[in-house]
Order: structure tokens, then sequence, then C-alpha cells
């Protein structure tokens, strides 16, 4: 039988994990001074006078760099618990991750034929 007694303390840390920020939030925007000038709305570089404008148009190459970088990093962390329980689940789960680890290797060599992994 399902006990739902027993996620209580599960729904209470959900219900105040989701009204704290809510809360910081409401505080702010009530206590928070809203003064806008020339001072305020002008973009800050570390106390000096800002030179030139503020919107400068990066290449897309950066962007796509740092996406292929995340996804791929983030993927392979996917790796550690298996490594780690790799005696304990058997060879269903070696070729699930094999076949993880292939679908890695082909997106890495397709970022590399599109270029995405260079720099210049």
């Amino acid at each position: 039988m399902f006990l739902l007694y027993e996620y209580d303390i599960f729904w209470t840390f959900l219900i105040i994990s989701i009204f704290i920020p809510i809360l910081a939030f409401l505080i702010s925007g009530i206590l928070a001074p809203i003064r806008k000038g020339p001072e305020k709305l002008s973009s800050y570089e570390s106390g000096i006078e800002p030179m030139g404008d503020a919107w400068l148009q990066f290449q897309i190459r950066y962007y796509m760099f740092a996406l292929v970088f995340v996804v791929f990093d983030v993927e392979t962390v996917f790796l550690y618990p298996w490594a780690m329980s790799f005696d304990v689940l058997g060879v269903s789960v070696f070729i699930e991750a094999f076949i993880f680890v292939l679908i890695l290797i082909v997106g890495s060599v397709y970022a590399w034929r599109k270029g995405a992994l260079e720099w210049s």
C-alpha cells in the first residue's frame, strides 16, 4: 500500500524551497529603491569611464565552442555513477553505457567536421 505520510518531509522541503526564493524576490522588490538616472543607466567598467558602445557583437564561434564543451562535459559526468557500480550492474548496463559512449563519439566527430571545435 502506498503510504503518503512517509513523504511529509519531502513535501515540507519542497514547499519551503519554493517559497524562500519567492519571498526573497518580493522583499527585495518592496525594499529596493527605484531611481533611474543617467548614472544608473550607464555601463560600468570597474570604476573607469566607459569607452565606446557597450553593445559589441561577438562571433558565434565562441558560443558554439562553449556550448559543445558544456554538452560533452555534462554528458561525461553521467559516466561516473556507472563506473562506480560497474561490477554490480551487469552486462546489459555495460552495453547501454557503450552505446552512450558511441553517441558521444559520433557527436564529437560531427562537431569536429562542422568546425565547431575550431577556435580561429
